[in-house]
Formats: structure tokens, sequence, C-alpha cells
């Protein structure tokens, strides 16, 4: 069993160099901790990683959690899910304050336009990967279109979604004949009381917002957590819903600001969910200066990561166990369909804003005209497309072409 230091010093190394989304992450995991040290078999690593797709919240920030939690009890879990959060959180803040007061440069919205173009192309990339694995039979792929009608015409709110398509899952998931459960290792006064005490910290912001009357921090702390309980599927699909509700009900950022997020939290290590810490910094920077958007990026951290050591914590002890339900299996199948369905829709939306000059919102979803289509936008999207698909550079090396290419357009002409 490792020691402490030992801990700080792997699980650090991860959380510096956890680039390129929740796959690289997850092998980069496998990597040092199966591979390289033998701190967790294989067996355990995959057992571990099963459980982890079943909760909401990054799966692979809960990932590295649980191998903590493994190696050395609840102390072991705080420290390898911190040093995987917090490198990046402080990369973001700091893009955050260069955002808001240099984003409204003519150059920077040049480098802007690339990273933009990119950001459709990764989506797209994302939504494709997830339809490989679980869109595979007619069942899972009318889930997944329904899921999308819901969404984009229909407007339902993405925990609608997913409670449906869970709920789904488990009445048409097969059950075995009876066979003994195995063990668990636990103790249901103590499971109790890590509910009560990790749920008490996550909802203690809440309550003393509430308490001080202040508006924005409140909302900001009450949207984000509920974000956290409903972000099954990973980031993308909840950004769809995120960009849904603080663009059209919140009004704290615009669609192309939220697409810039998302091309800044690519280019960081750590979760991509990270974009919710971009996204709280500016609606609270706009709002009321730098102060209150530290304020509301923190708050924003904290209701988003406190929930992950709970569900960890608390469910860790049942993992077996869990993992041989097959109904609690057919409802993340269901859930993993639909968010295909989910993710689609991000990805029309991101290309509808990237593509035209303006977009409005009809009854029945987006409404554009072909007037408003960019031709140089389009050529763009075609770019990133050949360096992504056609040249299979890495998600870092394709934002950092686009963004110098368009950086450099705009200098030369």
């Amino acid at each position: 069993m490792p020691d402490y230091s030992d801990l700080i010093r792997v699980f650090g190394k991860i959380g510096l160099l956890s680039f390129g989304g929740p796959a690289a992450q997850i092998s980069l995991m496998q990597t040092e901790l199966v591979d390289r040290r033998k701190w967790l078999g294989e067996k355990q690593f995959l057992q571990a990683l099963s459980f982890c797709m079943l909760l909401p919240g990054p799966e692979a920030m809960q990932l590295a959690t649980y191998a903590g939690w493994r190696l050395r009890g609840v102390p072991g879990g705080l420290i390898a899910g911190l040093l995987f959060v917090l490198p990046g959180a402080c990369v973001i803040l700091g893009l955050a304050f260069g955002y808001v007061y240099f984003g409204d440069l003519p150059v920077v919205q040049a480098v802007f336009a690339g990273v933009k173009a990119a950001v459709v192309i990764i989506v797209i990339q994302a939504l494709s990967k997830l339809a490989g694995r679980a869109l595979l039979d007619w069942q899972a792929r009318a889930l997944a279109l329904a899921a999308f009608g819901a969404i984009f015409v229909l407007s339902v709110p993405f925990p609608v979604i997913i409670a449906m398509a869970a709920l789904i899952g488990l009445f048409r998931a097969s059950t075995p004949p009876d066979k003994p459960l195995p063990k668990h290792d636990f103790s249901t006064v103590k499971t109790l009381r890590t509910i009560l005490i990790w749920g008490g910290l996550w909802l203690a912001p809440v309550v003393l917002l509430w308490v001080s009357g202040s508006d924005l921090l409140l909302d900001v702390a009450l949207f984000f957590s509920k974000l956290a309980v409903v972000t099954f599927g990973g980031a993308y699909a909840v950004l769809a819903y995120m960009t849904q509700e603080i663009v059209q009900s919140y009004g704290w950022l615009t669609t192309e600001q939220m697409i810039d997020a998302l091309g800044l939290a690519e280019t960081t290590p750590g979760p991509l969910i990270l974009v919710t810490q971009f996204a709280a910094f500016v609606a609270g920077f706009q709002h009321s200066g730098p102060g209150l958007a530290v304020l509301a990026a923190l708050i924003c951290l904290w209701v988003t990561f406190v929930p992950c050591f709970l569900w960890i914590f608390a469910a860790a002890p049942y993992v077996e166990t869990l993992l041989a339900k097959p109904r609690l299996q057919g409802a993340f199948d269901a859930i993993a369909a639909s968010v295909a369905g989910v993710i689609l829709n991000l990805a029309v939306w991101f290309s509808l804003h990237v593509l035209f000059d303006e977009v409005t919102h009809g009854t029945y979803g987006p409404v554009v005209r072909f007037a408003d289509f960019s031709g140089f936008d389009a050529g763009l999207v075609a770019l990133a497309a050949c360096l992504f698909v056609g040249l299979r550079l890495s998600m870092l090396s394709g934002l950092a072409v686009m963004a110098g290419l368009t950086g450099l357009l705009h200098v030369v002409m």
C-alpha cells in the first residue's frame, strides 16, 4: 500500500498531465496505477470504472477519488480527487481573468473564431465515440432520436430526459435467475454518517447564501448543485442543458461565450466539467466585477465537486453489489443512449451559432436564415475536420493550430 507522499506525488502527476478528456485521463490512470505501480489490479480498475460511469458527475475525477479511497481510505480519496481537479481549476481561473479583460480585442476574437470551429468538430467526435458504444440496437437508437427531439424541438429539460430514460431502462432490462449477490463491506450507520457529513458540506454554502440574500450567488449555488445531480454521460451531455439554462433562462452568458468556455476548458488539465467554473466566473464578472466573479467560481467548484466525494465515499463499499444488478445496468444503458441524442442537440446548436451570424429562437427550436450563413466560418470548420479527422491531430494540437491560424490571418489581413 502506498504512503501519503507517494499518493500525493503520483496523483499530482496525473492531475497535471490529465489533458485530452476522460478517455485520455482514464488511460493515464490505468498506466500509472495498474501497469506501472500495480497499486490496483486490472479487474479492480475496470470495476471501479464501471461503477463511476453509473454515477452523475465527471467519471475520470470520480475514478481517481475511488482509487485513492481504495488505497488509503477517505484521506486518500480526498488527496486523489483534489489533485485531479485543482491544477485545472487554477488554470481555468487564470484563463477566465484573461478572457474577461482581453476577450473583446479584435485579435483575441479572431483567435476564438478558430477555437469555435474546432469545438464543433470536437463535439461531433465525442458524439461519434459515444454513439459507437451506446447505440447498438434499434431501441437505443430510438431513445437517442427521442431525446434529441425532446430537447431540440420541445425544449424538455435535461433532468426530465434522464429520468424518463432511466425508467425505460429499468423496465426493459432482463432479470436473470436469482443468484447470491456479492458480499459488501459496509456499515449502514457509517454510510448514513457519510451521507450526512458530505451532504451537509455540499448544502452549507447554499443555506448561507439563502440567509445572506445574495441573489446571483444563490442562483449559482442552486443551479450548479442541480447540475451536479444530472451530469450523467459526461460534460458534453450536460453542456446542452447548461447552455440552454444559462443563455435563455438566466441570461448570464451568450451562446458564443459558452462555445469559448468549452474551447478553453479543452486546453486545460482536469475534468471538462470545469467549464462550469468558467461560466460562473464570467457571469459574476458581468454582474459586478472581479470580486463577485471569483466568489461565483469558488461556489460553483464547491457545489460541483463536493457531491462527487459524497457519491464515492457513500457508495464505494457497495460497488460489487451495485454492478451485479441488471436493472441498474439497464437504466444506465438507456441513459447513455439518450445522452447521445442530447449531445447531437449540442452539436447542432453549436454548429448553427458558428456557421450563422444570427440565430433566433422559435417555437420549435433555433431558426436561421440562409442570408446569415458565414462561408468563412464554414471553411474554418472544414479545416478543423481535416486536422482532427484527416490528420488525426490531438485535441490540444488541433486547437493550437486553429487558434494560431486565425490569429495570423487577422494580423496579415
